[in-house]
């Protein structure tokens, strides 16, 4: 077993296929990092393998939103002691390793194009990488859970029940009207 195993992403929001690779992360390690890409509109860049993922639309929460949501939905796993989330600006590799050990595991769950490139910036920049093969006919999209949201959807379902509570109160505070 590792020190520690790291899992990146964009958590737009977090749902159960993320908690799944975590919890496989922490099957090879004492702790999990969780690595949140994107972590400010700067650090956004258009990627030919996935170009969506640089866009407003695909990023509506913050930094700090989405580390509350990895904060609820660990500590309702029970995990919260066993995980570390850190930014991960994938568009600055040579700060990767002040934020991520170099002798860290990667976890990438491989679905497209866009996770074996992925695979293969970490590998190069000198991280182990564990390839998890994923099934593209079973993928859970972020943006399928994004659309129900704003189409008023029944999304509840395709989030961790621990975040339903923080994302009804981020997404109702976004539709209030302020007073004149």
């Amino acid at each position: 077993m590792t020190a520690y195993a790291c899992v990146t992403g964009r958590f737009q929001p977090v749902h159960d296929q993320h908690l799944e690779l975590i919890g496989m992360a922490l099957t090879r390690a004492e702790l999990a990092v969780v690595g949140v890409t994107n972590p400010d509109i700067g650090g956004r860049r258009a990627e030919a393998t996935s170009r969506h993922r640089h866009t407003s639309e695909a990023n509506p929460f913050s930094y700090f939103e989405r580390l509350t949501l990895l904060r609820a939905a660990l500590r309702a796993e029970g995990w919260e002691d066993r995980v570390i989330i850190v930014p991960f600006d994938l568009t600055r590799p040579a700060c990767w390793p002040e934020y991520v050990p170099l002798d860290a595991l990667q976890v990438v769950r491989v679905f497209s194009e866009w996770e074996r490139e992925k695979a293969r910036q970490l590998r190069e920049a000198g991280y182990r990488v564990w390839e998890v093969t994923g099934d593209p006919a079973t993928k859970l999209h972020a943006t399928d859970i994004r659309d129900a949201m704003a189409r008023g959807g029944d999304w509840t379902e395709l989030v961790p029940a621990a975040t339903v509570p923080p994302l009804r109160d981020m997404l109702a505070a976004r539709t209030e009207v302020p007073a004149p």
